[in-house]
């Protein structure tokens, strides 16, 4: 196909500062007063976490490209040094709107609700001075370590984002003049952020950051000195670990190599409060090798994750939304074992609406089943205390034959997944470590049973990871089938990713990084084919990002032709709407609700056919060149019909969807007249009904009407 007639980089948004806009839909529900307080609370952390991330990897590939001389531009036409330019007025801007988003909106708030946090240690009662001194003697001092910076002692190593308290000391010279001296302590991990205070005699519960504790009491740590100045900091390093696959004989030794260093990456950014003395912050500075558009002066707490910590204080019930408990799977509810289920027919799950069960007990009863004789699973994210390692652990002590795909290079959770490796090596498992220079990213599950018939291959395939934890805040889906070409595929998977060759081809699956960009190219063609021809011609796709030149040229080439194509992309989003000639069939949503939209769904009319896909692939360059994904058709005519008002609901939603304009910026859309419609509260009361549940009554659940525009 040739599109060069859309590549244009005019036509193309630049994808970190497209990220920073999602991170700014976050923002906005944090700033939103129409939901319930705490939650806001809620979003405002993830905002702080979600940036922390970006400038850890993403900020810090830019930089390492530009220390490189590395000029090519992106599909955007900026080069490195141009984004980085661009970026720094962006994120400095959306530091100073969450930081004016707490003081203004939320604690104020909170004082109303009845938590009172104070600010400044300063503003402590007598009793609370007392309380917090106490705290200090008994609990804080024996497990803090100042370290002090002189002409015999360097400048102490500060770990990537650690909170730390820098301060400045009087110490007396040999001609009796004073000279200040560089101190700092790091504010230990190991206790709670936040302390809780003697009640108030209004009986508001009252609250104080741990820092502000030490900084109070900082002079014990330096008795023979004057503190002069003491403030906190903490650094951001870049945590992006390169790992030479050719070269390292032994993958996982290399990344626990790694990991170590990421502590010590060089820092890309430097959190001080605005009120910090200039003359300590010129050392912070000086030691950090930071410049002055890496420095950000905040007014507030630094780190505000912590607000996540603030969110989970009990008592505040009426200023959160109350959980929703997952529904069964209403053709799971039998009391049949979960292979006769499957048997009867294609299982559609959809999470966290319905309950990952399922999924937990389809590989929990196959370790236990006698007729099965193997198990064959991708681990790309796992829970801390995961009940599917157990099982594959358990299965493997019951002589089964059990393959798992650990990959080592899942982003900030190698050192879990190292963990786990070696867990199920020693159940004895047989682990497999990924396949060189490509990160395994597919979700599938492949169990072997020995039936009456003969062997009979069974299948989960999914959307999202097998981690029971996320699976309760990410939406995501999955299918159960034992379709024998699916099985067939199933398997030439498992073959490829312990080291036998790719089959000549796949019945029903498009696997990355062979297939599935030509499949994806090909399905586009054919709308437009269609729409040329002058037929109805429609796509629908669901992703977490899109920025992968070739498919937005392609998206663009169809939509010219008169393609009918609205996308629902939650996070970054590199196609523009709205141009003329080139984008104005297309349609661009992003939802930031309760929970975090993470399935992949692809529907393209075919001519009255309807193909529709799932997978664990975006349309994003990593994923269709560089990772093992795996993207299954659903033919099941009942599920068809599910998944395709998984979507129609989806782009009806008028609560949490915000629509991309041509500007570049994301609109919420007019509610005014129109009933509404919040897409994930409505697959809650769905999934509930369908489960033939009673709404739950008290506390367990309440359902907010669909018609009340101020709560999701």
């Amino acid at each position: 196909m040739e599109f060069k007639a859309y590549t244009k980089p005019e036509y193309y948004r630049n994808r970190e500062l497209s990220w920073v806009g999602f991170n700014e839909r976050v923002l906005s529900e944090a700033r939103d007063k129409s939901l319930p307080l705490f939650e806001r609370l809620k979003f405002l952390s993830i905002t702080a976490s979600n940036l922390d991330e970006f400038f850890m990897i993403r900020v810090a590939s830019l930089k390492d490209m530009v220390h490189a001389k590395y000029t090519k531009p992106d599909i955007a036409g900026l080069s490195p040094k141009e984004q980085l330019e661009r970026l720094a007025p962006v994120l400095k801007e959306f530091i100073h709107t969450q930081y004016s988003t707490y003081n203004r909106s939320l604690l104020p708030g909170l004082k109303k609700a009845g938590l009172v946090v104070v600010e400044k240690h300063e503003n402590l009662s007598k009793e609370q001075k007392s309380f917090a001194d106490k705290y200090f003697d008994e609990t804080i001092y024996p497990v803090l370590t100042p370290m002090a910076m002189d002409s015999a002692r360097p400048f102490p190593l500060i770990r990537n984002k650690t909170l730390n308290i820098g301060a400045l000391i009087a110490k007396k010279n040999k001609k009796d003049k004073e000279e200040l001296e560089f101190a700092t302590v790091q504010v230990p991990s190991v206790l709670p952020r936040i302390v809780e205070l003697p009640e108030e005699k209004n009986g508001k519960q009252t609250v104080i950051l741990l820092e502000e504790i030490i900084e109070r009491n900082i002079g014990k740590l330096f008795l023979s000195n004057q503190v002069v100045c003491a403030c906190p900091y903490r650094i951001i390093r870049n945590a992006d670990l390169t790992i030479d696959e050719d070269e390292a004989a032994d993958l996982l030794n290399e990344i626990q190599k790694q990991l170590k260093k990421r502590q010590w990456g060089e820092v890309i950014r430097l959190d001080v409060n605005e009120k910090m003395d200039p003359r300590l912050l010129k050392i912070l500075k000086t030691e950090f090798k930071v410049k002055e558009e890496d420095v950000f002066a905040v007014n507030g707490p630094l780190d505000l994750t912590f607000l996540m910590k603030l969110y989970g204080l009990e008592g505040f019930e009426t200023w959160k939304l109350s959980q929703h408990v997952p529904a069964p799977v209403p053709q799971m509810m039998a009391e049949e074992d979960i292979f006769t289920q499957i048997r009867k027919q294609d299982i559609l799950l959809h999470h966290p609406f319905m309950t990952f069960a399922p999924v937990v007990d389809f590989v929990r009863q196959a370790s236990k089943d006698p007729q099965v004789l193997a198990i064959k699973q991708t681990l790309y994210r796992v829970s801390g205390n995961s009940p599917i390692i157990a099982a594959l652990a358990q299965a493997a002590e019951n002589g089964k034959q059990v393959t798992v795909l650990v990959e080592l290079k899942a982003r900030f959770d190698e050192e879990n997944n190292i963990v786990w490796a070696k867990k199920l090596e020693k159940a004895g498992c047989h682990v497999i470590y990924g396949l060189l220079g490509l990160k395994t990213h597919s979700k599938i599950t492949l169990v072997v049973r020995k039936e009456e018939e003969g062997i009979r291959r069974y299948v989960h395939l999914g959307t999202g990871n097998y981690n029971d934890s996320t699976a309760k805040l990410y939406t995501d889906c999955g299918l159960l089938t034992c379709s024998e070409k699916i099985g067939e595929d199933a398997t030439a998977v498992f073959n490829m990713l312990s080291g036998y060759s790719e089959p000549k081809s796949w019945n029903k699956l498009a696997v990355a990084p062979i297939w599935l960009r030509d499949r994806f190219l090909h399905l586009i063609e054919m709308e437009q084919k269609e729409a040329l021809e002058g037929r109805r011609a429609r796509i629908v796709a669901k992703m977490n990002s899109l920025c992968d030149r070739d498919i937005i040229a392609a998206l663009y080439a169809a939509s010219a032709a008169g393609v009918q194509i609205d996308l629902i992309i939650r996070g970054i989003c590199c196609l523009k709407t709205g141009i003329p000639g080139v984008s104005e069939n297309i349609t661009v949503r992003s939802i930031v609700g309760n929970y975090l939209e993470h399935s992949r769904i692809f529907y393209f009319y075919s001519g009255g056919r309807e193909q529709i896909f799932m997978g664990s692939a975006d349309w994003m360059p990593r994923n269709l060149d560089k990772r093992v994904e795996i993207v299954f058709p659903v033919e099941d005519k009942d599920i068809k019909e599910e998944v395709k008002h998984i979507l129609e609901i989806q782009l009806a939603d008028n609560v949490k969807a915000h629509v991309l304009q041509p500007d570049g910026t994301y609109e919420k859309i007019d509610k005014r007249g129109k009933q509404l419609i919040n897409s994930q509260e409505y697959f809650c009361e769905e999934a509930d009904e369908k489960a033939k549940i009673p709404m739950h009554t008290g506390d367990e659940r309440v359902f907010v009407p669909a018609e009340a525009p101020e709560e999701e």
